[in-house]
C-alpha cells in the first residue's frame, strides 16, 4: 500500500495493539496519531486484567538531517488544524510479529517498531536508521498517569517528579503514583517539562464523549544514528527492566511470537491466532487465566469468555490454557451461575447473564471433543450438576423452567441475553420470557450433561427435562412460516422478529430441529441478515431497525442489537450452512468466499491485524465499537481450523 497517496483520516482509521497478557497494551495509529484517550505507549495493568493506566502517552520524532533540514515525523490534531504533518512522511506499515512504521523524509529514512514483554508491564521501542545517511534523531516522551476511561488536563497536581540515573530515569506523576521507568541508553537526556495542551482525540469526538487532552512532554532523547544503527527505548514500571538491554528483550518477545504459529501452511489462520493470544490474559484475583472480551475498553466477562475460549483455545490445543479458563469462572459458581463480572476491588460478582452458563456445557463439549480428557470431566461433573439443578429449580432473575420444559428468565429492568444494551434503566432489548437461543442452549446444556453421565456411568435425573423440551419446543417457537420466533412467553406471546438468534438452533452440537426445517431457517438468515462482515442483528424492513451505529452513547446503545452487525454471529452461520450442506467441498468453497471480505479487513482496516465488534446494518464498511474482539477472531479461527480437519 502506497501510504504517501493517503489522506490524513484515511491513515488514522488504522489502528494497532500489542498487549502484554496482563491486560496492559501500547495501542496507536499506524501515522502515531493518538485519536482514542485509549491510545497509549504503555498503557499498564496494575491489578491483572484491570486498573489499566495510561503512562506513557506518545513519542514525537524529530530528524535533524545533515543539511541541518528539521524533519519531524509525528502527528498531532488539534481542533481546526494538524501539527506536524509527519503522516506526509510515512511510506509503509506491517504488522506481522510487531508493528513497524517506515518514514522517508528527504534523504532520511527511519522504522519505528513497537512491542510490550509478555506478563511484564513494559513497552519498547526501537529506532533504526534503515537509509544511507547519518543523521540525529531527537525523541521526545509524552507523560501521563491516568484511568484509561478518562482524560487528562494540567493540573498543579501533576510535578512528574524525575529520579536522574545514568541511563534512565524514574518519574512520578505525583505524589504517591506508581513510577515510570524510562531507559534511554545512548541517548542524552534533555529535560522538557511543559504541558502540551489540547491533542484533540477524533474517535472521541465521533463517539460524542469528551476529547481533548493535556500530556506533559518529560524530556527530549537526543541520538546519532548512522546507517544500519538502532536505538532502543524502555518504558515499565518495573525497576529490573532498566537492566534489560533492548536487543535481548526483543529477541526474547520474538521467541513468545513463534510459539503461537500453529504451523497449519495456513498464513490467516496463523495471523488469526497469533492475534487472538492478545486477549489472553492473566487474571490476579483468581491466579488463572482468563479472556479480555475486546479492545480497548472491555475487561474479561463470562459471556464472551465462554464464546472465544473455543477458538483461542480449544480449536487451537491449548488445553492447559483453557482448563485454567474453565477453573477461573467455576471459582465464582454461585447458585448455578457463572458471573458476568470479576470482583476486582472486593465487590460482589454480577451474575447478570442466562447465557455464560449455558455456554460452558458447549465448551466442555468441544474440550471432551478435542482432548478426550475424562477425568477432567469427572472433575468438573458436581458444578455441572449444581448448575442443572439450580436452572431447574430457578435462579435468579426469575431463572426458571416452565412446565412447557423451556427456559424462561428475565425481570424488571435487567438484560440477560448477548442482546443486553442498556442506557440508565432503560433495557433496549430486554427479551424476557423464553429467547430461543438461550432454549436451545438449554437443550444442549441437558443433552451433553446426559453424555457426561453417562460416559462417567453416573445417575441423571434430569433425563425428563430434555424429553420434555423436545415435546414443546416446535409448538411455541416455529412459526407458520416456518422460522423460529426469537422470543416466546408460553401461551402468552411471540415474537416472530427476524434475528440472527435462530441459527443456534441449526449451529449447536444437538438440535429438535428436521433437516429440511434446519435447511429452512439457514435460507431465511442467509437471505435477511447475512452481510460480508457478519449478521445483521434484525430484518431491514422491521419498524425498529437502526442501519447506522453512531452518535452519542444513547444513540449506539439503541442501534447496537437493532440492526447492527456483528462478525462473531458468522461463527455459527457458517457452522449451521456447512452442517446443513454435509461439508460439501462447494459449501467449504463458499464459506471460504465468505470470509474473504473480513480478511481484508484484517489485514487493512481498522485495527491491523485485528477483527472490529460490530459495523452498520445498512451499508457495513468500516469497523465499529472495540477495534479489535475476542469473539469475532475466536469464531474464525474455530471454522478454519474446523475446515481443514475435515479436509484432512
Amino acid at each position: 500500500m502506497d501510504y504517501l497517496e493517503k489522506q490524513l483520516p484515511e491513515l488514522n482509521s488504522k489502528e494497532w495493539i500489542y498487549s502484554n497478557g496482563l491486560g496492559g497494551y501500547a495501542s496507536s495509529t499506524i501515522t502515531g496519531c493518538n485519536t482514542r484517550r485509549y491510545h497509549g505507549l504503555l498503557v499498564a495493568s496494575f491489578n491483572p486484567p484491570t486498573d489499566r493506566r495510561v503512562l506513557v502517552s506518545k513519542t514525537e520524532e524529530t530528524i535533524v538531517d545533515k543539511q541541518g533540514n528539521i524533519l519531524e515525523l509525528s502527528t498531532n490534531q488539534y481542533e481546526g488544524t494538524v501539527q506536524p504533518e509527519g503522516y506526509e512522511y510515512l511510506t509503509a506499515f506491517e504488522r506481522k510479529r510487531f508493528p513497524v512504521a517506515t518514514f522517508k523524509a528527504l534523504n532520511a529514512e527511519l522504522s519505528k517498531t513497537i512491542f510490550m514483554l509478555q506478563g511484564s508491564n513494559t513497552t519498547v521501542v526501537e529506532y533504526r536508521n534503515i537509509g544511507t545517511e547519518a543523521y540525529e534523531l531527537r525523541v521526545t516522551v509524552f507523560l501521563s498517569n491516568r484511568d484509561y476511561h478518562s482524560l487528562l488536563k494540567e493540573t498543579n497536581e501533576y510535578n512528574f517528579w524525575t529520579e536522574n540515573f545514568e541511563h534512565h530515569k524514574k518519574i512520578y506523576a505525583y505524589y504517591g503514583a506508581e513510577p515510570v521507568f524510562i531507559k534511554h541508553s545512548n541517548g542524552e537526556w534533555q529535560p522538557k517539562n511543559y504541558w502540551h495542551k489540547n491533542y484533540e482525540y477524533t474517535a472521541e469526538k465521533e463517539r460524542g464523549l469528551d476529547f481533548n487532552e493535556d500530556c506533559f512532554a518529560a524530556g527530549e532523547i537526543i541520538y546519532r544514528l548512522k546507517p544500519g544503527g538502532k536505538v532502543h527505548v524502555i518504558f515499565s514500571t518495573e525497576a529490573a527492566m532498566m537492566e534489560k538491554e533492548g536487543n535481548a528483550l526483543k529477541k526474547k518477545e520474538l521467541k513468545y511470537q513463534q510459539l503461537l504459529l500453529s504451523n497449519s501452511g495456513d498464513i490467516f489462520l496463523d495471523d488469526l491466532i497469533a492475534a487472538g493470544n492478545q486477549f489472553i490474559v492473566e487474571r490476579s484475583s483468581t491466579q488463572s487465566a482468563s479472556i479480555i472480551a475486546g479492545y480497548h475498553w472491555f475487561a474479561d466477562w463470562g459471556r464472551d469468555t465462554m464464546i472465544a475460549i473455543r477458538g483461542l483455545c480449544i480449536a487451537t490445543g491449548k488445553k492447559g490454557l483453557a482448563q485454567s479458563i474453565i477453573k477461573t469462572f467455576l471459582q465464582y459458581l454461585d447458585d448455578g451461575m457463572l458471573p458476568n463480572r470479576f470482583p476486582d476491588w472486593g465487590e460482589e460478582p454480577e451474575y447478570n447473564t442466562i447465557d455464560a452458563t449455558l455456554w460452558l456445557f458447549i465448551v466442555l463439549h468441544d474440550f471432551h471433543q478435542k482432548f478426550n480428557d475424562v477425568d477432567f470431566i469427572k472433575e468438573v461433573f458436581p458444578q455441572l450438576t449444581s448448575i442443572i439443578e439450580a436452572h431447574t429449580k430457578g435462579t435468579r432473575y426469575q431463572i426458571h423452567v416452565t412446565e412447557e420444559g423451556l427456559l424462561y428468565g428475565g425481570e424488571g429492568n435487567t438484560q440477560l441475553t448477548w442482546m443486553d444494551a442498556r442506557v440508565g434503566d432503560y433495557v433496549v432489548t430486554p427479551r424476557h420470557g423464553c429467547p430461543v437461543e438461550i432454549n436451545m442452549l438449554w437443550y444442549n446444556a441437558l443433552k451433553i450433561y446426559s453424555d457426561f453421565a453417562n460416559a462417567l456411568k453416573n445417575k441423571n435425573p434430569y433425563a425428563s427435562y430434555f424429553k420434555l423440551f423436545e415435546q414443546n419446543f416446535k409448538t411455541y417457537f416455529l412459526n407458520t412460516q416456518g422460522y423460529l420466533n426469537d422470543v416466546v412467553i408460553p401461551n402468552v406471546s411471540a415474537d416472530a422478529s427476524i434475528r440472527p438468534n435462530m441459527i443456534y438452533a441449526v449451529s449447536l452440537p444437538c438440535t429438535v430441529l428436521s433437516k429440511k426445517e434446519q435447511q429452512n431457517i439457514v435460507a431465511l438468515v442467509q437471505k435477511e441478515l447475512l452481510t460480508d462482515y457478519g449478521l445483521r442483528t434484525l430484518q431491514k424492513n422491521h419498524p425498529d431497525f437502526k442501519s447506522v451505529y453512531q452518535g452519542d452513547a444513547w444513540h449506539r446503545d439503541n442501534a447496537y442489537h437493532q440492526g447492527t452487525v456483528w462478525p462473531f454471529l458468522l461463527g455459527e452461520f457458517f457452522t449451521a450452512y456447512l452442517k446443513t450442506n454435509k461439508q460439501s467441498a462447494a459449501s467449504i468453497k463458499q464459506v471460504h468466499q465468505w470470509v474473504i471480505p473480513l480478511k481484508e479487513h484484517f489485514y487493512n482496516d481498522n485495527c491491523i491485524h485485528g477483527i472490529s465488534e460490530i459495523f452498520d446494518g445498512e451499508n457495513p464498511g468500516a469497523g465499529k465499537g472495540t477495534i479489535h474482539q475476542a469473539w469475532s477472531v475466536s469464531v474464525l479461527i474455530k471454522v478454519l481450523t474446523d475446515i481443514k480437519i475435515s479436509d484432512e
